[in-house]
This record gives C-alpha cells, sequence and structure tokens, in this order.
C-alpha cells in the first residue's frame, strides 16, 4: 500500500464523524456576525474546483485543506460542464458533484456554494456553455428572453440537488452566491439580477444566506450588488490596506459580517508570459490582517488544478490571451495537490484564531520520472480526415463559425481550391482579424505558417490552381470576463489572397477526443505504411507511442523541441502544450489515468513541427516557470489592477 494511502486510512479511521442534527445559519444584524447554530460564526475557506481534479483525487485535496485548519471550502459550478449540449447533463465520474459534496459532509467541511449561471473562474466562456451562442445575437447575463430561458432550465435542474444540502436543511451548505462580479460586467441589468434572484428563493427557500461578490471599489458594487442580498468582496494581499475594502462594505451596506470571498493567493498564468508567484509571507501577513479584522475568509485558489482538454478559458483586455493548461496558480496546495510552504504559513496563521486539527499534513502523491517515449508519425492530419471527421463536411460560399455547426471545442478545417496559379508569394490574410484563436496554413501538403488572433494577421503561400489551401483553425479557449463574452470561433469574417476574396469553402468538423479515446491510432492496422508515406513534412500530424511502467503514481510530460499541440495519454486528453511561447514546460499526467497491467499509449497532434527525433520524457517534477515570449498590448494583469479596473 502506498504511504499515502495508508496516511489516509489512519487518519480518517480517526476522524469522529460529523453529526448533522438540527441546525441553522443566519446572519445576525445586530451583533455583526454570522449566527450558526445560534452562535456567532466566522468561516475561513479556500476555493477547490472539483472539475480541475480527477475525481481520485477529490478526498486527498479536501483532507488536506481541512487539516491545514479550514472550515468551510468555497465551490463554482461551471454550467457547461454538466450541460454540453442543450438539455444533456452529465453528473458521472469526474462531473459527480454530488459525490464531491458527500466527500466534504464526511469530512467535516461547511460549503460556500458558487453556482453561476456564470463564474469566470478562468474557465471557458466563464462556465456558460457555448451553445447559448447557436442565437447569434443573444445577449449574455442580461434579460434576454432567450438567455433566462436557458438559465431556467439549467437552476431547475441543479438547484434541486442544493436544497437538501443546505445547512438549514440539515446539510452543510451555508450559504449561496447569486451570479459572479456582476459589478464587473457591461450590462448593469438590475432586472436580471431580480430573476436570478427569484430563482434563486423558488428552488431554495428563503432562509438559505445569498449572498453576492464583487471588487472593492463603490463602481463594481453599484451594478453587483442588489437589495435583499449579502454583499462580499473580493481582494489579493498587494493592496495597499487589507481593511479598508471591507470597512467601507460595512458602511454602505449597513453592519454586516465582513467577508472576502476571494483574497488571491496567486494568480493565473497566461501563454507568453511570466509565471505568477506571490510570496508566501505577503498571503499570510495580509490573511492575518484579515481575520484580526474579525472577518470571514475564503481563498482563492486553494487548490488550483488543471485545464485539463479544452476548458482553459482566455481573457481580453486589449488583446486575446489565452490561459496556459496548468491552473496551478502558485496556490498552497500545488496542480499535483502537494502541500507548501505557502500551506505551512497559512496553517500557522490559522492557528492563531481557531484550534486546527493535530497531526502532519497528508504527504504528497508520489512522483515518477518514466524517462524517454520514443514517438512515430501517424500520418499528416489532412491524410486522416475519414478518421477525424468521418461525417459529410459543410459546403458553404463564405467560411461559417464552429458554432454553426455545433462544434464547440478544439479543431475544424476549412478548405477552399485556389482558382488560379499563385506562383509568387502572395499574403493570405485575415479580413477584421477573422481569425478566432489560430490557423494553421497548408497549401498541397505544404505548411506555410500561421495566422493567429490579434498577432499573424498574414501567411505568405504560393500553389497552382486546382490545389487545396487548407486552414486549420484552433479554438484557443473562449473568453472568460469582460464584455466580451459571445466570442465565436473559427473563420469568422472572410480571407483573401492577396486581393482576391477566397469562397467556396469545404469545412471539416474534427473529432480528435471519440477515435483517440476508443484507441486510435494504436489499433491501426496500416499505421507504419502512413508513417513512410508522410515522414518529414512540417504542418499539423498525429505521432503516437507506447510505455510501459512497473510503478504508478503522478508525472509530468516534457515535450522538448515540439512546437504546440494537444496529447491524449490512455485515451484522457491532457490539454495543450506550447513549449516555445511558455512559461509553462510540462503537463500534469495524474496517475489514476495510467495502467501497470496493460500497455500505456500517448498521442500527440502537433500543429507546427515536431523534432527530427520525437520523444517524449516524463518528469518527477513540473515546469511551470521556463521559456516565456512576452506579448505587447496587454500585458501581464496583476490581481489588484483586474479586479478594480473598471467595468468594461
Amino acid at each position: 500500500m502506498a504511504a499515502g494511502a495508508l496516511w489516509m486510512m489512519l487518519v480518517v479511521g480517526s476522524l469522529c464523524p460529523l453529526v448533522w442534527g438540527d441546525q441553522s445559519f443566519t446572519i445576525d444584524y445586530n451583533r455583526n456576525c454570522f449566527l450558526k447554530d445560534g452562535k456567532c460564526f466566522r468561516y475561513i475557506s479556500g476555493s477547490i474546483h472539483y472539475f480541475r481534479i480527477p475525481s481520485s483525487y477529490w478526498k486527498d485535496r479536501l483532507m488536506k485543506m481541512y487539516m491545514t485548519g479550514l472550515n468551510a471550502v468555497q465551490i463554482y459550478v461551471p454550467w457547461n460542464f454538466h450541460e454540453p449540449q442543450p438539455g444533456v447533463y452529465n453528473f458521472r465520474g469526474d462531473h459527480d458533484l454530488e459525490h464531491f459534496l458527500n466527500l466534504t459532509m464526511e469530512l467535516g467541511l461547511l460549503v460556500i456554494m458558487r453556482p453561476g449561471p456564470y463564474i469566470c473562474a478562468e474557465w471557458d466562456m466563464g462556465g456558460l456553455p457555448a451553445w447559448l451562442l447557436n442565437k447569434k445575437n443573444i445577449a449574455l447575463r442580461a434579460s434576454d428572453p432567450d438567455y433566462l430561458n436557458a438559465v431556467d432550465s439549467w437552476l431547475s435542474v441543479l438547484l434541486p440537488k442544493l436544497r437538501p444540502r443546505l445547512y438549514n436543511n440539515g446539510g452543510n451548505i451555508i450559504s449561496v452566491q447569486v451570479e459572479n462580479e456582476y459589478g464587473s460586467f457591461v450590462a448593469c441589468d438590475y432586472g436580471y439580477m431580480r430573476h436570478l434572484h427569484a430563482m434563486f428563493r423558488l428552488y431554495l427557500g428563503d432562509d438559505v444566506v445569498l449572498f453576492t461578490t464583487d471588487g472593492n471599489a463603490d463602481y463594481f458594487l453599484k451594478c453587483g450588488t442588489l437589495q435583499d442580498l449579502y454583499t462580499t468582496v473580493d481582494f489579493g494581499p498587494g493592496q495597499q490596506s487589507i481593511s479598508m475594502p471591507l470597512l467601507m462594505v460595512s458602511k454602505i451596506y449597513l453592519a454586516v459580517p465582513l467577508v472576502n470571498s476571494e483574497y488571491y493567493t496567486g494568480w493565473l498564468d497566461y501563454w507568453g508570459e511570466k509565471h505568477a508567484v506571490t510570496p508566501a509571507g505577503r498571503v499570510s501577513q495580509g490573511l492575518q490582517a484579515i481575520l484580526e479584522s474579525g472577518a470571514s475568509v475564503n481563498m482563492y485558489m486553494f487548490e488550483g488544478g488543471t485545464n485539463f482538454g479544452y476548458w482553459n478559458g482566455a481573457d481580453f483586455p486589449k488583446i486575446y490571451k489565452p490561459i496556459t493548461t496548468s491552473y496551478d496558480y502558485d496556490a498552497p496546495l500545488t496542480e499535483a495537490g502537494d502541500p507548501t510552504d505557502k500551506l505551512l504559513a497559512i496553517r500557522s496563521v490559522i492557528s492563531k484564531f481557531q484550534p486546527v486539527p493535530q497531526g502532519p499534513i497528508p504527504p504528497p502523491t508520489q512522483k515518477f520520472a518514466y524517462g524517454l517515449v520514443s514517438l512515430n508519425k501517424v500520418g499528416d492530419l489532412v491524410d486522416l480526415l475519414d478518421i477525424l471527421s468521418p461525417s459529410n463536411p459543410f459546403v458553404t460560399q463564405f467560411p461559417i463559425t464552429f458554432e454553426d455547426v455545433k462544434q464547440y471545442f478544439g479543431f475544424m478545417l476549412y478548405r477552399t481550391r485556389l482558382t488560379g496559379d499563385v506562383p509568387d508569394q502572395t499574403p493570405l490574410s485575415s479580413v477584421a482579424n477573422g481569425v478566432h484563436d489560430r490557423g494553421y496554413v497548408s497549401v498541397n501538403g505544404t505548411f506555410y505558417g500561421v495566422l493567429e488572433r490579434d498577432s499573424l494577421k498574414n501567411v505568405n503561400v504560393s500553389g497552382t490552381e486546382g490545389q487545396w489551401l487548407d486552414v486549420l483553425v484552433e479554438n484557443m479557449g473562449r473568453i472568460n470576463y469582460g464584455s466580451n463574452l459571445n466570442d465565436f470561433k473559427g473563420l469568422i469574417s472572410n480571407l483573401t489572397l492577396g486581393s482576391d476574396l477566397l469562397e467556396n469553402w469545404v469545412v471539416y468538423p474534427l473529432n480528435l477526443d471519440g477515435p483517440i479515446s476508443q484507441g486510435w491510432p494504436h489499433i491501426m492496422a496500416d499505421r507504419r505504411l502512413k508513417m513512410a508515406q508522410t515522414e518529414g513534412r512540417k504542418g499539423p500530424a498525429i505521432y503516437s507511442g507506447t510505455f510501459i511502467i512497473t510503478d504508478i503514481g503522478d508525472t509530468y510530460l516534457k515535450l522538448s523541441k515540439w512546437t504546440k499541440g494537444q496529447v491524449w495519454i490512455n485515451g484522457f486528453n491532457l490539454g495543450r502544450y506550447w513549449p516555445i511561447r511558455g512559461p509553462q514546460g510540462t503537463l500534469y499526467v495524474p496517475g489514476t489515468i495510467l495502467s501497470l497491467s496493460q500497455i500505456n499509449n500517448i498521442t500527440v497532434l502537433e500543429l507546427e513541427g515536431a523534432p527530427e527525433q520525437p520523444v517524449a520524457m516524463f518528469l518527477d517534477r513540473p515546469i511551470l516557470n521556463g521559456t516565456y515570449m512576452e506579448k505587447t498590448g496587454g500585458g501581464h494583469v496583476k490581481p489588484e489592477q483586474r479586479r478594480r479596473r473598471r467595468p468594461v
């Protein structure tokens, strides 16, 4: 038995089970405190995203939070994670919200629930499902009937699952947030907020504490708050005063218990920028100041986790800025759930204000460096369309978007034939920056370069009449914050070749995850033949390899000298890699997806160019602060800047 598993058995066995009898959670406006079972109560909480952590590790992470001294956890619920298609719901496996909530209750942790419908969270489209964009002109986060109908339908499924778990009903959910940081959104639609308030009361009752969260400035609070909803704010440790924002809320919104709902322990990373780090001393000092003021606090994040698959979001301060696969956040628990010095510093601060559980913090999960794995080229992507896009393509005069064909994530291939010879290098360009988000350009199988949103707007190509001009478009994640949530993907406007407008496109929606999750290409009989035919070409291509392990644990995948792409191990989509841009240099591989009894397989979609000797390397430690390419036009937005900027 692994040491971590043995430790878990001993600690869980020694915990006294929490008995939930007659109980109540309310606000006492006379004593300016929360009342839990009739006594003044202050919570010290941490944010954890179950949707960024394999379900096999949920209990491990929650136990580490409990042993740090937290008495509560804060949870977002991403709508798009649970309703991938209208009326199609997924609450199984890694999507099993109720199982996660059961674990919090077993450990005696209270829950602050943030069910949206919009959550931000640096998650694709802020948790809103992309199928909402099937209505081209839909007004999101506003009183648009199409939007409200979809929201009401979703809440009618989600909120009844939460009602029996409310603290006043014998569960452990002490409060529920309505919307999220609405004061930062351009709409400022009080009718929309009142509608949500009514829906939450309808399904959750009149006794539960409902609240809002906004930035710590009056212009955020103006549109983000609503009468009869309890007001909280968020800010990090880098501001000039810890207590003033909370005191301001108290002054404006009567004497209420003071809460910082998002005290930032770190920050997120963007591709092409420096890895964000917040020193442990700075975080712990700020936390102590908050607790000395008597306020309740939630630390965002306590563990960040990973944007597996295509789930990362993007920011848009001035230019489009996609977020890395890692959501480590420089949090007290690492991406792999390992305790840090920051966690120990936080535990020390908490111990000054309330008892912390006795005993050591659970140990890190085991890590292994499995070494090198050789990969072979399966084929160029355009030669594999019968497998990756088996349905008939869409034929259209002008380009259509991902949403037009109900392909919400991943990749689509746009093809058109050259209508004449192009002997000289001629610019293929995007009208009105119309590539969302990266387009990989080839003519007759020859790779010419990349069109990139807000950055690379021309690629020079040549060819002869009748040859295919291919543009493989990658959705790099929808905007999750600000006014640009209606973020359509694909070729959202026309392309021109020189001065000629390109028409008559054949569009292939690609389904890579389906075949790969079923064992392709490792079960493909003619793989060797395809390798021999396509070796050496640049541009989008599939590579594969296998490896055997004798010990199982977490590991980190490094793709040195590769350019950019997507990786699957045993059919599980690990996410995007982009080592030449950085800062992230490795992908977290949870041991739960590996096998001791069977051969493990790795599949790579390389979008631009693989190394001459395509190999992958498994390390026992992450690289999150590697090579990076500083972008212009936006810069790294610090926590105190992002939450304090004016509404957009």
